[in-house]
């Protein structure tokens, strides 16, 4: 078996070959350029060579088009000779093929569907899909915590609306406990959890969640490309961006240390990796930065693919180490700028200008560097990336769904779950206690009532009859008597009853 990936011909005549190792990666890769340079295609031989390899894979189809990898290319299709002539050019055998695919869809249209809870999401990636200030997030980091103590768990949003509803009735106590819980702070979020609904987001909460394992197989020695549908999650591009972290974040911490490995045990792309980064508060910078800096001794590699490298924060660019940089354009003085900081980055190569080059390359060619065996950059060069093997271009319906049909995956995930968790566990308790309090009004009234015959008795015994007006003062007293006695069992007893109830209300299960 091969140790890399061939990328393709580079140097005089494109005649030295360009090759991903795959000892080196998990160290992280950037595919970038303009619209319609070719990143797609990049990013689809990277697939197909890491699959080929028995590297699983997860990435998502923005556009449709990385269905393909399901289907083989074949010379019957329109761009054969032009892939001919390049495979020649760089001196590849091309043959066509397909691979092995496993469709996913948060909506579970075009693929199966695919679940978290609201738990594993966490309070900070919940707060940066919401757009909460920081009063709001602290609130929600409130929730969570109460969540915990009371063992009431989180799986989906209606258990979150649930536990905010009751996080709102109990402002006060908290407030002096953990901090101002301000009600319009709970409001807003209801809000915005509303918003969340509506753009389809309860799809993505609920279970059976998502087992990171079934993204990590390997089918006949391939690895298993894992496409996310993303076509129509696009319409919501925070709900799109936080999943795809709160996937990463979970492989950071699932699995465990596996240091330098020969090959990475799972390779993460992030298409239309900007909507990570725009508007994203420090905190999550710096998460995804902790991220990037340590999953890679877990053997998993993230490529991140954009327009251009400034998309990417600084910190979170310099780790990575495997890069093609498809043409960038330059019409305006912030396009200058940002072409000279993106040919910074690279080793420079004497024979040509490495800015230069970023505006001259063509579709289909790239400026390339990728990590030698030491780990080390090497100098950039201007790269023909070679032809994919698979289709170029997505698959028709019948194919996909009979891909989906035959998967492993198929019928695991398709029906929602919808067990005890802290929607159900709040209503059975407030259903009880709603239940304890009409018990304790229904013993007041019975005390008032045995209260009326006591007074009347008292009455009768004195020689009085009931209708008399006029009352004697022993009469008087009894009477007193009976009225401090109903006033301490209603007053007490009955509250006491009711307090009793509530007070263990959310004492856990």
């Amino acid at each position: 078996m091969s140790d890399h990936i061939f990328m393709g011909g580079g140097g005089e005549a494109y005649g030295t070959a360009q090759v991903l190792r795959l000892d080196k990666a998990n160290r992280h890769g950037l595919i970038a350029g303009a619209t319609g340079t070719g990143k797609t295609v990049t990013l689809q031989i990277m697939a197909e060579g890491f699959s080929a390899a028995g590297v699983p894979v997860f990435l998502s189809d923005v556009k449709g088009d990385l269905s393909g990898l399901a289907a083989s290319g074949t010379e019957a299709f329109k761009l054969h000779e032009a892939f001919t002539k390049r495979a020649d050019t760089i001196g590849l055998d091309l043959v066509y093929d397909s691979f092995p695919v496993t469709f996913w869809d948060l909506f579970g249209k075009q693929g199966h569907p695919i679940r978290a809870t609201v738990a594993e999401m966490g309070p900070l990636l919940l707060a940066r899909l919401m757009e909460l200030t920081d009063a709001q997030e602290g609130v929600l980091n409130v929730a969570f915590r109460v969540a915990d103590e009371k063992g009431l768990p989180l799986l989906d949003l209606k258990d979150l609306r649930a536990l905010l509803v009751w996080v709102g009735q109990n402002a006060s106590e908290l407030s002096l406990r953990y901090g101002n819980v301000a009600s319009s702070s709970v409001g807003a979020i209801q809000r915005q959890l509303l918003v969340l609904e509506n753009q389809g987001g309860d799809a993505l909460f609920g279970e059976p969640a998502l087992q990171l394992s079934d993204m990590m197989r390997t089918r006949d020695g391939r690895g298993e490309i894992n496409i996310l549908a993303a076509d129509q999650l696009m319409g919501s591009p925070r709900l799109y961006a936080t999943f795809l972290l709160w996937l990463l974040s979970e492989l950071f911490e699932e699995l465990p240390e596996v240091g330098n490995p020969d090959k990475p045990k799972l390779v993460f792309f992030f298409d239309e990796a900007h909507l990570l980064f725009d508007d994203a508060p420090k905190a999550l910078v710096d998460k995804v930065e902790q991220v990037a800096r340590l999953i890679r001794s877990k053997g998993v590699g993230v490529y991140f693919v954009t327009q251009n490298p400034g998309d990417i924060p600084e910190d979170v660019l310099s780790q990575l180490g495997n890069r093609v940089q498809h043409a960038l354009r330059a019409f305006t003085a912030k396009d200058r700028k940002e072409l000279k900081t993106a040919a910074e980055t690279y080793r420079d190569n004497p024979a040509f200008d490495t800015a230069e080059a970023i505006q001259e390359v063509g579709t289909g060619e790239a400026v390339t560097s990728f990590l030698d065996k030491k780990g080390i950059p090497m100098i950039v060069e201007r790269t023909l990336i070679r032809p994919p093997s698979s289709q170029l271009g997505p698959i028709d319906a019948p194919t996909r769904k009979a891909i989906m049909s035959g998967s492993d995956m198929a019928g695991k995930y398709d029906q929602a779950v919808d067990r005890d968790s802290a929607f159900e566990m709040l209503r059975k308790r407030a259903d009880a206690a709603a239940q304890a309090a009409e018990e304790a009004e229904a013993a007041e009234a019975l005390l008032d009532e045995k209260a009326r015959e006591f007074k009347a008795a008292r009455r009768f015994s004195a020689g009085q009859p009931r209708s008399t007006p006029n009352r004697s003062s022993s009469d008087s007293f009894g009477s007193a008597l009976a009225s401090v006695v109903v006033k301490e069992l209603k007053g007490t007893t009955g509250r006491r009853l009711v307090r009793g109830v509530l007070g263990s209300l959310f004492k856990g299960r």
